[in-house]
């Protein structure tokens, strides 16, 4: 199931090998959306590490979801599963050739902050990065929310009715 909204987008899925590269195209297509291009390779990178670590390690079904949120210049990049056990950041050497392991490292390395909660309201944990967002030919300004709309009721009386017309649109002049 994929719900968005214009700064939310929520997916929901098993978090096999080949659902990873469809969601980290979804992220790559969602960030294209809202003009966040500059934030595309870190965070299909991040998703992906996320979404590798579900599938390695969630027990006891590899059923996640993954969500964006984009708030008050900041792109939050969210997985949540239904295994409790929070993971652990390890500490890799330099020289080492260790082909697993790296994921978290990873993710800590392409954000500005990440981390890890079980949830409140059930089984499971939420394990998330965030990136500051700003929009493609704006240099280095946040993205900001929009401003509520602002409505404003017009009486029609208020309106003045003396408004000389000489010629209506599209009419030739005589």
């Amino acid at each position: 199931m994929i719900s968005h909204s214009r700064r939310h987008c929520v997916v929901e899925l098993q978090a096999l090998p080949s659902r990873i590269g469809q969601i980290r195209r979804i992220v790559s297509a969602q960030l294209r959306h809202w003009q966040l291009d500059p934030l595309i390779d870190r965070a299909a990178l991040g998703v992906t590490e996320l979404l590798s670590n579900v599938h390695r390690h969630a027990q006891p079904d590899k059923t996640c979801t993954v969500e964006i949120e984009l708030r008050l210049g900041r792109l939050t990049v969210s997985v949540y599963d239904s295994d409790p056990r929070l993971p652990v950041l390890r500490e890799a050497a330099a020289d080492t050739l260790e082909t697993c392991g790296r994921g978290l490292a990873l993710v800590a390395a392409v954000s500005e902050a990440w981390g890890a909660r079980n949830q409140a309201d059930g089984p499971g944990k939420v394990v998330w990065f965030s990136l500051r967002a700003a929009p493609v030919g704006t240099g280095s300004k946040p993205v900001r929310e929009p401003a509520p709309a602002v409505v404003v009721a017009v009486d029609p009386t208020a309106v003045p009715t003396a408004v000389p017309v000489t010629a209506s649109v599209g009419a030739r002049p005589g």
